[in-house]
């Protein structure tokens, strides 16, 4: 049959290119050990689920018209992360199962259409809404109604510092730390930090709880949680980095604590992606896109604030933890697909969760806005563009010291990462269990050490 007229034949790059987005939005498992976990059980998958919502259809009382709605809204979730599994894309990420992160693209998708479907209501309905899923919330304060902040600075004694230390500053500090292994780079980990506190004092008119003490600011904020998370993040990193990443299949261990230990491995990455945001050749589409992810980075943060005080919860609520939990969940793949569409010249667009996380963060603003009006009629123009100026210009400075740090160390890490590579090829195999192959005793090339992670990373691969 001869092609229709106007058709348009795909190039070879065009088909390469499509090939190189599908492996980076959707990476396969490689060197399956256990065939049952990865093969396809869509048959069994449906008579369980017919199954199981035949029995809560006819085993459960529904007189009670609340509890019928919470239950079919649950149902509803539960169902849509069984399609998820079945339908969405696996991601970048393999470990500790594909499955999981389909399921984690679900999540993100429902939060996605409830802000569609949030932003079209009105505020009695919202705080209707609200007050169906916890009744409780009716009697919720504002912390700004109960609290006072930045009140008497220059008192400093040590029990005002300890009082501080409590589970949020715990919770800042492992937050920061899960940042620093998602972002691979003090620079840029350190510059988010710094325009954070800046964005708070830029925002301070808006909500009375971004006043702080300077040492409350400086020394607790920056230095301690903000500061030792990302060391702890950094040196976390360094270590799987240098790591070398040779998995044994379970079959062929033969002791028990070898395989318990085995299965507790597969919560852990299966490769580590060397990252390099930023050299000397970059264009200036990736500063621009380092910007941008800045400022998305910013607006997120804002969004946890702002939400709260607008629709009145505490910060240890649900609704603030679970939502925390999710973005906090979805950022990992959003991170590793920003990074390639950056730094790969063959990814020509951005990830499904990337996009998915980038509509999920305006939407959440448009919410806030929308509801928020009687906050954000006392927005001063004035600094909010002294914002966009300030993370603009540390940005560029942070990006400028990269750059130099690159042109200036990039032949002795170049010649320290041959070493590497040297000392890794000689080097006797040791296998991820802990235990001694004996069946490769002689050096392997396909270990995965730093120099190998590197060729990773621009191959478009991580676990």
């Amino acid at each position: 049959m001869a092609p229709a007229l106007g058709s348009h034949k795909l190039s070879t790059d065009d088909v390469n290119d499509m090939l190189h987005f599908r492996m980076i939005n959707e990476q396969q498992v490689e060197g399956i050990s256990i065939n049952f976990f990865y093969k396809p059980h869509t048959l069994t998958l449906l008579t369980f689920t017919v199954a199981s919502l035949m029995y809560f259809v006819f085993s459960r009382d529904d007189a009670d018209v609340d509890n019928n709605l919470r239950v079919g809204f649950l149902l509803v979730v539960s169902f849509f992360l069984v399609i998820s599994v079945l339908a969405f894309p696996n991601g970048p990420f393999t470990r500790p199962h594909p499955a999981i992160w389909r399921m984690v693209f679900g999540l993100s998708v429902l939060y996605f259409l409830f802000l569609v479907f949030l932003i079209f209501l009105n505020w009695a309905q919202v705080k209707r809404l609200m007050y169906w899923v916890d009744p409780n919330l009716r009697y919720a304060t504002r912390e700004t109604d109960v609290m006072e902040y930045a009140v008497n600075c220059h008192v400093i004694t040590w029990e005002r510092i300890l009082s501080h230390f409590d589970i949020f500053a715990f919770g800042h500090f492992g937050g920061w730390a899960m940042k620093a292994m998602l972002i691979r780079s003090y620079a840029l980990c350190w510059t988010i930090s710094i325009t954070w506190e800046l964005t708070e004092l830029f925002f301070m008119h808006l909500l009375p709880n971004f006043a702080e003490c300077w040492w409350d600011q400086l020394i607790l904020d920056i230095l301690l949680c903000n500061g030792g998370g990302i060391w702890l993040g950094m040196t976390v990193c360094r270590f799987l980095e240098m790591r070398t990443y040779q998995w044994a299949s379970i079959k062929d261990i033969h002791t028990t604590t070898g395989k318990l230990k085995r299965v507790v491995l597969q919560f852990t990455p299966a490769s580590w992606t060397y990252v390099r945001w930023l050299d000397p050749k970059s264009s200036f589409q990736r500063v621009a896109g380092i910007y941008v992810f800045m400022i998305l980075w910013q607006l997120t943060e804002l969004n946890t604030f702002f939400l709260k005080h607008i629709f009145v919860f505490q910060a240890s609520h649900a609704l603030s933890w679970c939502r925390i939990l999710l973005l906090g969940i979805i950022t990992a793949p959003t991170v590793r697909q920003y990074y390639a569409y950056l730094t790969d010249t063959q990814c020509k667009r951005v990830g499904t969760q990337c996009w998915m996380f980038g509509a999920i963060a305006f939407l959440e603003a448009l919410a806030c806005v929308k509801f928020g009006q009687d906050v954000f009629s006392k927005t001063q123009a004035r600094s909010v563009f002294q914002w966009l100026l300030c993370v603009a210009f540390i940005t560029l400075l942070c990006l400028y010291g990269m750059v130099r740090y690159e042109q200036k160390y990039e032949p002795e890490l170049k010649s320290v990462s041959e070493s590497d590579d040297g000392n890794l090829i000689e080097s006797c195999d040791y296998d991820i269990t802990g235990e001694r192959d004996s069946r490769n005793n002689s050096a392997s090339p396909s270990k995965q050490g730093r120099g190998s992670a590197r060729t990773k990373a621009v191959n478009g691969h991580e676990d």
